[in-house]
């Protein structure tokens, strides 16, 4: 059983108390007995204990910094949504293959910002620029934003926010079964609540620290209960030893489990597992013991934004991917709806 997370340490920024939310979450973590220090910014962050880099590494995944967003200009989130929310930064989880292992770098410590009306403000306005089309904001692009919600009610705030807009979508994905506290928000339909799914053999091997599958199921029925919009994310998807019958497993528990009467609007995101050259460096350093196939040899190598490529499984095995997985939703969700393969 995964316990909602705690951090053990945490770092404020001065700015912070600027804000009624940080001034709420200094008190919060005091109540708690938690240890508090204070920095200048997040990026003098500065004698994370431990004594090698692992346990450093360990650490800083489950320390919090409550800070102010300063760039208030959104990145562009495709094929997921239109742009990315920045409401946190940072996972507790340690999932071997995830991307915020190189765009985190040395810090891989948890933000979450304290700025949430001017962060929404902005997203306002993107709304007004693209009106009277349909914008979507994803929230979980740079974390996973319900591990750490139970504690900030950030993303709370963002979904009572989009449930009152015409012309706002907001997303986010999680593979956290915590959400008890996002039940009774005032979402309007207007939220689509997705969660991280795969095959048993994916989900034992290269995500520890997160909710097991059953928790995430059992989540992902008391969200559609409660009237969220629901997804799945299939992601990484990954080649492994009679993966078909994996990746059969996985829809046979979520047919289990899914009531039929939120069938009608579930949507699935598919995700072939890739890597950069970058990222294994990093996988590599702060998993040393992963059995993660990082091998370039047996990839097809696909230029990505920003110039660095990335390796992804070649297109016959691609397509084989792809049929079989979309195979799995059509024979098991007739009414769902694929909304991309990558």
């Amino acid at each position: 059983m995964i316990k909602p997370f705690v951090p053990q340490l945490v770092y404020i920024e001065p700015r912070a108390l600027e804000y009624p939310r940080g001034v709420e979450l200094k008190k919060k973590f005091e109540e708690m007995g938690l240890e508090i220090r204070e920095t200048t910014s997040h990026n003098q962050v500065r004698n994370i204990p431990g004594n090698n880099h692992l346990q450093q590494y360990r650490t800083a995944k489950s320390t919090l910094v409550i800070g102010v967003r300063k760039t208030l200009e959104f990145d562009s989130s495709k094929p997921s949504a239109e742009y990315a929310i920045p409401l946190a930064t940072g996972c507790m989880g340690h999932c071997h293959y995830c991307y915020l292992q190189t765009t985190m770098g040395s810090k891989p410590y948890i933000r979450t910002y304290v700025n949430v009306d001017e962060i929404l403000d902005q997203a306002q306005k993107y709304m007004e620029e693209r009106s009277p089309q349909i914008t979507r904001f994803e929230a979980s692009c740079t974390s996973d934003i319900v591990g750490i919600d139970h504690l900030t009610h950030s993303l709370k705030s963002a979904i009572e926010y989009f449930g009152q807009t015409d012309i706002g979508r907001l997303r986010f994905v999680t593979k956290f079964h915590h959400v008890d506290h996002l039940l009774d928000a005032k979402h309007n339909g207007k939220t689509r609540f997705r969660f991280s799914i795969n095959a048993d053999y994916v989900i034992k091997n290269f995500e520890p620290g997160t909710s097991p599958l059953e928790q995430r199921i059992e989540a992902a029925v008391k969200v559609a209960k409660a009237g969220y919009p629901l997804g799945f994310i299939v992601a990484p998807i990954y080649v492994h030893e009679n993966w078909q019958e994996g990746y059969k497993e996985l829809f046979e528990k979520l047919d289990a489990h899914i009531p039929a009467d939120v069938r009608d609007d579930i949507t699935f995101e598919m995700i072939q597992h890739r890597f950069t050259k970058p990222a294994k460096r990093v996988i590599q350093k702060n998993y040393p013991k992963t059995r993660l196939e990082l091998n370039e040899e047996e990839r097809r190598y696909k230029w990505g934004r920003y110039g660095i490529g990335k390796y992804i499984y070649p297109k016959d095995q691609e397509q084989e991917l792809r049929e079989t997985l979309e195979g799995y939703v059509d024979q098991y969700f007739p009414n769902g709806k694929v909304e991309y393969f990558t």
